[in-house]
């Protein structure tokens, strides 16, 4: 039977019509209370994240026993700078991670799986990445967002049988959603699957597919046209990366993790069939998004891994290197960066623990925490690895191979500065994490007086809106006014040697002012709200501060009740609270105090071409070709380059 024709024209959609999609694929309701929210709507909820819970013993010697195989098998069988010098993880080393379970971590016993809590996974994720980020991405990619995760959550017991043991132990999987004109609007997608007896048809062109060059298993979004029998929307589809009409025509290249196994992915009348489309018709978003809920924290988990190493380089070398009489490290300029790696790296853990740990219990609602989480981890890893390349001055700049040359040890600052930068673009790039947070933070308003602001709602509705906002403003801003923060002897639990105390009595004082800041903002801005994303976006770093704080707080207690450098954890959170109210009183001073208004009018100038004349002086080395690669579906006229690893 021949394919029928694939609706392959990209939707047109508006600005409000792509909100919708976005606003339909989050999910609605808050069935479990969570702590970040809580606190964007100035409620201290320390109860929920203290004591800080603990993994079950069974579950900490289950994960410990796997962490000391994955220690030997870093130590002994990555070479990091060859994966760095070839561009490529050898087959013989991913072979090795199948032999020894890691492409099965997260997967359930059951199905051959190890079964590592949220915890356990991502130290091994913090481990492996530390040894070669580009295998950490691999894994990563496998098993937070491939095909395991979402199956996971929402397939079909048969579906669970069939791939998860293939998953488990030989097959790498990759998740194709990005195609070269469509990237956080997932509204604009054009890759079809039309309906064609018991399959789908697909067609379509998918950009930067992570695994994708190597993948046996692929997780695809793609559009069903409604019709007779089919509610159609995007809809997560589990394909066999070998199937006829499938070509990986373009490994792609990138500034950092050069191991990277990322391709430009066509799919040509591939024929999928009805059992491999995950959950129904339409769902493929929300799957999407639900699945990075928790798939979030694998990012996070290396930036972990990358500030610790952060932190080892920069004391064994500002301990070796002297000047002006003595090491580097005794000079101010260079001791506040190290004092920045080591405060800053203990924190991340911290969130990121607590974050995971959250997450196995799973009696928390943690979509803000972990997006919170990577968007936090990715921004401050990145400046750890500049501070680092700083500290170490020129051999910073210097590449391990050249150092090595010469004669030096084969530091790979530069290279670490290089891979972290992609975190803040993947899975949601810094931008998109404040506006999906912001959403988030706000939704308690929109719930109660989102329809005041609806255009296109009547105004029957606008006065029941108005009448239960009333109701809820009066119950909620007089909570604002006053609290635990202002009571000296608040949160006394944590006075052992340094006093935590305060900087937690901060973090309810400043989560108050933080929702009257937002109530503000959406008072004198209204439906203009969505448009200020400067100021929402130092909204949601506030919280992430506030967020880390608490998360280092917490923490540190953990460690003194556990007789587990307690003493030494609490100056490290005192120190990191410190730094951070400092950029949290920053972040409010913008938020009144900023340019975005001129910013805007000069972005209109630029775009008209007002100063194009300071564009002169310059040669542009660009090449030539268009800036978005021609996706128009049809058959690949290119080699194939997918290259399972068998």
């Amino acid at each position: 039977m021949s394919a029928p024709p694939t609706h392959s024209s990209r939707p047109a959609v508006t600005e409000r019509e792509a909100r919708q999609v976005a606003e339909a694929a989050r999910e609605q309701d808050w069935r479990k209370p969570s702590f970040a929210k809580e606190l964007f709507l100035g409620r201290f909820r320390l109860d929920l994240i203290h004591p800080h819970p603990l993994p079950a013993d069974q579950d900490a010697q289950r994960g410990e026993e796997f962490l000391a195989k994955l220690r030997d098998f870093c130590e002994t069988k990555i070479d990091s700078a060859r994966i760095e010098r070839e561009a490529q993880i050898p087959d013989e080393v991913v072979d090795g991670l199948k032999e020894l379970g890691a492409l099965g971590m997260k997967i359930d016993t059951k199905y051959g799986g190890l079964g590592l809590t949220q915890v356990y996974y991502n130290k091994a994720l913090a481990l492996v990445g530390s040894a070669s980020p580009a295998i950490g991405a691999l894994l990563s990619a496998h098993q937070s967002i491939g095909v395991p995760q979402p199956l996971k959550m929402f397939g079909t017991q048969e579906q669970k049988e069939r791939f998860l043991p293939r998953c488990a132990r030989t097959d790498i999987s990759a998740f194709l959603l990005t195609e070269p004109d469509v990237g956080s609007d997932p509204a604009r997608l054009a890759t079809s699957a039309v309906p064609d007896g018991d399959d789908y048809v697909l067609d379509g062109v998918k950009l930067w597919t992570t695994n994708g060059v190597v993948a046996d298993l692929l997780v695809v979004m793609a559009r069903v046209p409604k019709s007779e029998g089919h509610k159609g929307g995007i809809t997560a589809f589990v394909v066999e990366a070998g199937s006829e009409g499938v070509t990986v025509e373009h490994r792609n290249a990138f500034m950092g993790l050069r191991g990277l196994e990322n391709g430009v992915t066509r799919f040509h009348r591939v024929r999928v069939p009805a059992a491999n489309r995950i959950g129904s018709e339409g769902a493929g978003l929300k799957i999407a998004l639900t699945t990075l809920n928790t798939g979030r924290l694998s990012l996070p988990a290396m930036c972990v891994g990358a500030g610790k190493w952060c932190l080892k380089i920069a004391r064994e070398w500002s301990a070796a290197r002297e000047q002006w009489g003595k090491p580097v490290a005794f000079h101010e300029a260079v001791g506040a960066k190290i004092s920045f790696i080591a405060a800053t790296t203990f924190a991340l853990e911290a969130v990121v623990d607590l974050s995971s740990q959250m997450a196995d219990e799973d009696r928390n609602d943690i979509r803000i925490e972990a997006a919170l989480a990577k968007l936090y981890g990715s921004e401050m890893a990145c400046l750890m690895a500049d501070e680092l390349v700083q500290i170490r001055g020129g051999r910073g700049f210097e590449t391990a191979a050249s150092l090595a040359a010469r004669g030096e040890r084969a530091v790979p600052a530069e290279q670490i500065l290089r891979d972290l930068r992609i975190n803040r673009i993947f899975e949601g790039s810094t931008e998109i994490m404040h506006l999906l947070i912001a959403r988030e933070a706000v939704d308690a308003h929109l719930s109660v007086a989102g329809d005041l602001i609806d255009p296109d709602k009547s105004l029957s509705d606008k006065a029941k809106a108005g009448a239960n906002a009333g109701v809820f403003y009066a119950k909620w801003l007089p909570k604002l006014v006053t609290g635990p923060g202002q009571l000296p002897r608040s949160y006394g639990e944590f006075r052992h040697g340094v006093d935590l105390s305060g900087h937690l009595r901060y973090v309810e004082r400043t989560a108050r002012k933080l929702a009257r800041s937002t109530f503000y903002a959406m008072s004198r801005w209204q439906g203009r709200m969505e448009t200020k994303q400067g100021f929402l976006g130092r909204i949601v770093d506030i919280g992430a501060e506030l967020f880390a704080m608490s998360a280092a707080c917490v923490r540190a207690e953990l460690l003194r009740d556990q007789g587990d450098h307690g003493r030494e954890a609490y100056q490290l959170a005192d120190v990191f609270c410190r730094q951070a109210r400092i950029r949290v009183e920053e972040l409010f001073g913008r938020l009144w105090t900023n340019t975005d208004d001129l910013d805007r009018k000069v972005v209109k100038g630029v775009l008209a071409g007002t100063y194009e004349w300071l564009e002169q002086g310059i040669v542009d080395p660009s090449g030539d070709g268009p800036w978005i690669a021609d996706a128009t579906p049809g058959r690949s006229e290119r080699e194939n380059v997918h290259r399972p690893i068998r």
